[in-house]
């Protein structure tokens, strides 16, 4: 359930550096705007412009890459002979060089350039390794073909040998950049560039046991993905190996795309079953023996969510979470013994958060790290011969993202927001523990992110609010002035300012226990404070969303004002639990208390805004969310059910148990011990109370919340008495958005249900 996720973890492609990206955004750095649109009414949104059109879609640059020496970030541009060129700019100046030419990288005289998913960059910048041909392996594209340019000679080598297409993963330089090591069906491989030589270091992966990568459950909810790391000499590497024998296979079923129907298994661990065995191993990155980490424990009853060199070519610091998640230990490893020392843990009550950010200073005398052990998410620095913490940032809020970590000048930057949870802010603060704090973005209220350089001298700034699509610029540093802007958005921009919008406005309730709740509200644009108007409320509530927030919206936020353009009310509630940067408490409080605590703000929140608001008509009340919003929503109908008389359920999860080990016994507890609590906090338990009207949909080829909990919802329903509406979309994954007009019709039929089940007269 972890689709909408905020931004409190920074993921980096091909493991080099981060992309600017804007999400839902793949126009390429000079691409032009959409063709223009023209409607007899500019002023009302039409869904054929807003879905088969995209009129109103915001766009970003990316993939976008600073290279390490500071003379500059990179993108991939629109070439006129077809393909992209990759050109650098000066941040400063914003001198254009053309690096590598968009026929430099065709294969062959008769073939098409090289289509860039992505690329990364030798250390040196000589070298360019770029990613293409990509497919799906679990739910991210991380298969495909890897080739090597060289920017000095101007070869281009394709790498793997006769390898399969679409076969490789993880490719990256060694620290030399005269090797590239890359995972195939399970396998390490490390190829040397001047002669193309493959040496495979694994042997042993196969169908149950996978090197250099992960199975399903580890991708989805550790994100997980690349399983293999260079140590800083080149001499080794350091991977995870998994056994996933004993784990159950799920079959998916796939009826619609041959004459007859084909199965897909694969391992998929619900709440109790088996997990994948875990461990770490160190190799010669010339081949031989490898070396396994000594890390204590049931190696199915915990796991290793985090490996990194320790700051040398002689340890590893890795990270490991018991099987309820609530401690992580962090432990130093020797690479040539196998011998493991702890050094510090974070025990709770409920779960620990494991640390992605991660770096060693002071010549790898100490690490940096993230708690939230004085009720708050603060980072700290840990001495490695002791275990010793010492603070480094402070005070009654929460760091939400560590951006760079720069001990050359002594700053840590990250992201925050001291006085409000709805919006995002740059600040850095002194390494050194003097406790100094500089907010480095100005007074613009709103949701700011950043792509820092190398030394922190510049970024790429992207801005937004709930009016203003997102804005990129080039920014100096720390003075936060505007260079260049990048990407405006202003068509887009101005067609979304042409509309006829009522009055959009955040506010808070109370809890009945007195707990604040962030909320916003979106009228109709001809609002009369003397009518009544039905109510629908957006709602995810689980511990991966944030949906009350000063950002953009993109499409949500678009069909959201349609409806307010046909006379709803648009609304949305944070409840407790929410990933909302508000303490240790505020994220914890909703432990094994999914579906119940979390339905309970949003009813006591309905029942405020009815006291305050005498417009909001109690008896026209809808609720929709998808994923772990779809299973609030029904919650909410089935605990609530005099006061919610409408939802729409998409992708959810009736059954808790039905659902993955590592998210769900996270939040809900193991089994046998909490066999009680998942029994009530799963809405299936509830669905006899049924009394509003039900929308209930799902993808078949959903292979993370699976079809199946809803056909359990369908049989628990219908053995009741119950009647609803269903509708299955064959082979959609669970987003709901494969295949043309997927998402027009999706939206559709949801405006269709309101208006006859929620009338606006």
């Amino acid at each position: 359930m972890t689709t909408y996720t905020a931004s409190w973890l920074r993921h980096t492609a091909l493991g080099i550096t981060t992309a600017v990206l804007i999400s839902g955004c793949s126009t390429l750095h000079n691409a032009s705007e959409p063709a223009p649109v023209t409607s007899a009414d500019e002023s009302h949104i039409n869904l054929d412009t807003l879905y088969a059109e995209g009129k109103y879609n915001a766009r970003g640059v990316g993939p976008t890459r600073w290279l390490a020496d500071g003379s500059g970030y990179t993108v991939l541009e629109s070439a006129a002979n077809g393909g992209h060129d990759l050109v650098r700019y000066h941040p400063e100046t914003q001198q254009r060089t053309l690096l590598v030419k968009a026929d430099e990288v065709r294969p062959s005289a008769n073939e098409e350039p090289l289509h860039i998913a992505d690329y990364s960059w030798s250390e040196d910048g000589d070298k360019l390794l770029i990613f293409t041909n990509t497919k799906r392996s679990w739910r991210t594209h991380t298969l495909g073909d890897y080739w090597v340019f060289d920017l000095n000679s101007k070869r281009l080598q394709k790498l793997g040998g006769q390898a399969e297409p679409s076969t490789l993963q993880f490719a990256k330089f060694d620290p030399q950049g005269n090797r590239v090591a890359y995972v195939m069906k399970n396998n390490i491989y490390v190829e040397e560039l001047a002669n193309s030589r493959i040496t495979q270091l694994t042997r042993d992966g196969n169908d149950t046991i996978v090197n250099g990568t992960f199975d399903w459950v580890n991708e989805e909810e550790f994100f997980l993905r690349d399983g293999f790391r260079w140590s800083p000499d080149g001499k080794s590497i350091a991977y995870w190996q998994l056994d996933t024998e004993g784990t159950p296979l799920f079959t998916m079923i796939n009826n619609t795309d041959a004459l007859y129907p084909t199965l897909k298994q694969f391992p998929y661990p619900k709440v109790g079953e088996t997990n994948a065995a875990m461990r770490i191993g160190v190799m010669p990155a010339s081949g031989g023996k490898t070396t396994w980490m000594k890390v204590p424990g049931d190696a199915r009853q915990h796991y290793l969510v985090r490996m990194q060199w320790a700051g040398n070519s002689q340890q590893l610091l890795i990270q490991q979470l018991t099987r309820s998640q609530a401690v992580n230990k962090a432990y130093l490893a020797n690479a040539k013994s196998g011998a493991v020392r702890e050094l510090l843990q974070e025990t709770t009550d409920s779960w620990a958060e494991y640390v992605d950010d991660v770096q060693f200073i002071d010549q790898g005398q100490a690490f940096t790290w993230l708690s939230e052990r004085s009720g708050f998410r603060h980072i700290y620095v840990v001495q490695r011969d002791t275990g010793r913490l010492s603070t480094i940032t402070r005070g009654n809020w929460d760091v939400i993202e560590v951006l760079q970590i720069n001990p050359k000048t002594g700053w840590v930057y990250f992201i925050a927001s001291p006085e409000t949870p709805l919006e995002r802010y740059l600040f850095r603060a002194s390494l050194d523990g003097s406790g100094k704090l500089e907010r480095l973005t100005p007074d613009q209220p709103g949701t700011h992110s950043y792509q820092l350089s190398a030394d922190a001298k510049y970024a790429v700034h992207t801005f937004s609010d709930v009016n203003t699509m997102p804005v990129v610029d080039m920014i100096s540093l720390p003075d936060h002035q505007s260079i260049r802007v990048i990407k405006d958005n202003n068509q887009a921009q101005d067609a979304f300012d042409k509309l006829k919008r009522g009055m959009f406005e955040f506010f808070q309730v109370e809890a009945r226990d007195g707990l604040k709740l962030d909320g916003f509200l979106m009228k109709p644009a001809d609002f009369d404070p003397n009518k009544k108007y039905p109510i629908v409320f957006y709602v995810y509530g689980e511990p991966w969303g944030q949906t009350v927030s000063n950002s953009w919206g993109g499409e949500r936020f678009m069909f959201h004002n349609y409806l307010t353009q046909q006379g709803y009310l648009v609304a949305s509630v944070d409840n407790r639990g929410t990933r909302s940067p508000r303490g240790f408490e505020w994220r914890r409080s909703i432990y094994k208390n999914l579906g119940v605590i979390t339905v309970r703000d949003q009813y006591d929140a309905l029942q405020a805004m009815l006291d305050r608001w005498a417009f909001i008509d109690a008896n026209r009340v809808g609720i929709w969310g998808h994923s772990g919003g779809g299973s609030q929503t029904l919650n909410a109908l089935f605990r609530y059910p005099d006061a919610y008389h409408v939802g729409m359920a998409l992708a959810p999860v009736p059954d808790l148990t039905l659902y993955d080990t590592i998210y769900q016994e996270r939040y809900s507890g193991l089994l046998p011990e909490s066999a009680a609590s998942y029994r009530e906090t799963s809405a299936i338990t509830h669905a006899k109370n049924l009394q509003g009207d039900l929308l209930l949909v799902h993808g078949t080829g959903d292979d993370n919340v699976h079809f199946q909990g809803s056909e359990r919802l369908v049989n628990e329903l219908v053995k009741h008495g119950k009647q609803f509406d269903y509708f299955a979309y064959p082979n959609r994954t669970h987003g709901i958005a494969e295949g043309e007009g997927t998402t027009q019709h999706l939206r559709t039929m949801m405006i269709e249900f309101l208006k006859q089940n929620l009338p606006l007269n």
